[in-house]
């Protein structure tokens, strides 16, 4: 009988000892009540609080969640309706706070982003909360972050997952995307033909400035030639006025009959001149050409040359001898 309650009461404290041990395992942390009232947080590994004076209060997953927002529609600035879901990314940073600070943690995540997804995009207009995803996603992580800081939790992300327009605005926006592109088309078309027309005036621009560069050229080159020739007959005619000044009748002679053979050589070049009818004065020009010789020579051999010996005359023929030229 003694050793039956001997063994009873072995049990009996086994018992205890085993219900008292608490094993938390990692990525979670245990709220401890005594007589229901919280008393500590047992970590993870083996805890031991005595039976039915501590009991162990919520069981906190303290590793990082994912909560669903439902689906829902939402009336934007522009009295759009859009149908938006998404999710959030929470961690619970402190046991006791997520245990006590809210009754129903996941529930209350839900309903505060919710809510505040509503105030956010109703908000923006219908183009922002297409293209301004990543903002709407930033406005919603502090706004909830904010509000649940108080039960211990720290909202890491906040994402939307889809936003979708009615039908009849998806249709609208792809007509005007198309819209926009044929637009774009058609400016990038008139800016190559502007383009075009532009090169081809600085093209034509340049060919003028070259031609003109050319004729500019020419004339100069020209101008000088007539400069050069110029200076040639006034030094030629220096020549002649100082040999008249030297008493020299070859030298007047040389003057009158260059001035003479330039005319008839105009008579001559003329289109209309068919015929034409010397004087008998003009068969002195054969004298005046020796005179032309007999000063060329002077003019190389010197002053100390000796005279070369008058030609004797020539006859003058006839007004009929000359020929007809």
């Amino acid at each position: 009988m003694t050793l039956t309650l001997a063994g009873l009461v072995l049990v009996v404290v086994i018992f205890y000892f085993m219900t008292s041990i608490k094993v938390v395992r990692q990525g979670y942390q245990y709220t401890i009540e005594h007589f229901g009232r919280f008393t500590t947080v047992a970590r993870p590994g083996l805890n031991f609080y005595p039976a039915f004076f501590y009991r162990v209060g919520r069981r906190v997953n303290m590793m990082e969640q994912v909560l669903d927002i439902p689906g829902q529609e939402i009336i934007t600035k522009d009295n759009a309706m859009v149908a938006v879901d998404g999710v959030v990314f929470f961690q619970v940073l402190d046991a006791a706070k997520a245990a006590y600070e809210v009754s129903d943690l996941y529930l209350a995540i839900m309903q505060l982003s919710t809510t505040n997804l509503r105030t956010v995009m109703g908000s923006m207009d219908l183009d922002e909360t297409l293209s301004k995803r990543d903002e709407i996603n930033t406005r919603l992580l502090q706004v909830v972050d904010q509000a649940t800081e108080a039960w211990g939790v720290k909202i890491t992300r906040v994402v939307l997952k889809d936003i979708r327009p009615p039908a009849d605005i998806v249709n609208a926006m792809t007509r005007q995307m198309k819209a926009e592109r044929e637009k774009r088309a058609t400016i990038l078309e008139s800016e190559a033909a502007r383009q075009n027309e532009i090169n081809r005036a600085e093209g034509l621009k340049q060919a003028q400035i070259l031609e003109a560069e050319g004729r500019k050229e020419a004339a100069f080159r020209d101008a000088e030639a007539r400069e050069r020739s110029a200076q040639a007959e006034a030094a030629a005619t220096k020549m002649v006025s100082d040999a008249i000044e030297g008493g020299s009748t070859q030298a007047i002679n040389y003057f009158i009959a260059q001035k003479y053979v330039e005319a008839i050589g105009m008579f001559a070049t003329s289109p209309n001149a068919k015929t034409i009818l010397f004087p008998v004065e003009a068969t002195q020009l054969m004298g005046t050409l020796g005179g032309i010789g007999e000063l060329a020579r002077d003019a190389l051999s010197g002053p100390s040359s000796p005279p070369a010996p008058d030609r004797p005359p020539v006859r003058p023929r006839g007004p009929f001898e000359g020929g007809a030229q």
